[in-house]
């Protein structure tokens, strides 16, 4: 009689013990970190090709000699600033160092050693549709004085 009492309650107990575990525990912590996954947002990046319109209009993308520490470009919902390739100080056509976050940016030129050149500043979106036949996003930042 006691071995089949002491049967029973390991039986019940070890039952007690199997059912209070749901199935549901162990799938969801998996599910959560799928959804988590899949909840971030990739975002595309783009290089940007810098280039100068002088006071006249015209779109320099090429040559040297030019009073020019780079160009900088801010994104105007972050702030976040990113810089061309500083080693063609004064050559274009200059690169951003790294690809640019889809956005919109204010972009302008960084004025060299001499100060012999103001540089102004365009609003330009950096998205598939300023994607230019070359693969870049090409930017033209204004002249607005010049020694």
């Amino acid at each position: 009689m006691r071995k089949s009492i002491f049967t029973v309650s390991a039986v019940i107990g070890l039952l007690a013990v199997t059912t209070s575990f749901s199935s549901t525990d162990v799938v969801e912590g998996p599910s959560k970190v799928r959804s988590e996954v899949s909840d971030k947002k990739v975002v595309k990046t783009y290089p940007v090709r810098y280039g100068l319109l002088s006071k006249s209009g015209t779109k320099i993308l090429s040559g040297s000699g030019f009073d020019l520490g780079g160009f900088v470009a801010k994104n105007t919902v972050t702030g976040e600033e990113y810089f061309s390739d500083r080693y063609h100080d004064r050559a274009l056509p200059q690169f951003s160092e790294e690809d640019l976050p889809e956005g919109t940016y204010e972009f302008s030129g960084i004025q060299g050693q001499g100060g012999w050149v103001g540089y102004g500043t365009i609003v330009a979106a950096v998205s598939d549709e300023n994607l230019d036949a070359d693969g870049y996003i090409t930017i033209y930042v204004p002249i607005t004085w010049e020694e």
